[in-house]
């Protein structure tokens, strides 16, 4: 997917009018007009219902995932087995199993791109469904605990430069989505007991309304 990140700045409360200062002054603000920082496509990934989430997406797309593998097999296998064996094939033999993998070969680009774009417009549904939600409960949050503004860093190219450890509330965002949302952990399944899913940037963040 070559989605857009889009960074998300929830200006919490009134008279937005101070220049950012930085981080590490923002935390000896006084209560109210602190400025933090979270990861939101980071919590909408580890929350418990996102990552339910994702896990029944993966499960669904794992078939699928699976299918592709085999084809790709199939392809490697046949297109070494051409190379092994060229000189020995006659020139009609030689170009019927060229076409033949050429046509595997388009199959496989086409169902794997479908795959793909299925799986995107799958996970952004996920991720618009419980960003959403996280993003009420950032608004509560930050506006308990005296955030004025939090910036989101999901977006590899975001402005902020510079951000005290201090100033992350990625960690607290999670754990007061998975207390408001009551949805429990998942359990922790064995290494290697699900297919890779299709290959796919990171999703879009989600927009607040």
């Amino acid at each position: 997917m070559s989605g857009r990140h889009i960074i998300s700045i929830v200006a919490l409360g009134l008279g937005l009018s101070a220049s950012f200062a930085g981080p590490a002054s923002a935390q000896a603000a006084p209560a109210g007009s602190k400025i933090g920082i979270v990861n939101i496509q980071e919590a909408i990934a580890t929350c418990n219902e996102g990552k339910k989430e994702f896990d029944t997406l993966q499960q669904k797309f794992n078939p699928k995932a699976a299918e592709l593998k085999n084809l790709k097999d199939d392809i490697d296998s046949s297109t070494k087995q051409l190379q092994a064996q060229g000189d020995k094939l006659s020139d009609d033999e030689r170009a019927s199993r060229t076409r033949a993998i050429d046509v595997k070969q388009k199959t496989y680009q086409r169902n794997a791109q479908d795959a793909q774009d299925e799986f995107q417009q799958a996970e952004q549904e996920v991720v618009n469904r419980v960003g959403t939600k996280m993003l009420d409960v950032l608004s509560k949050y930050a506006q308990d605990n005296g955030y004025l503004v939090v910036l989101d860093v999901s977006n590899p190219q975001t402005p902020v430069l510079f951000a005290n450890p201090g100033t992350n509330i990625t960690k607290e965002l999670v754990d007061a989505y998975n207390a408001q949302s009551g949805v429990a952990a998942p359990a922790v399944k064995p290494a290697g007991a699900t297919a890779p899913r299709p290959t796919t940037p990171a999703p879009t963040t989600p927009k607040k309304p």
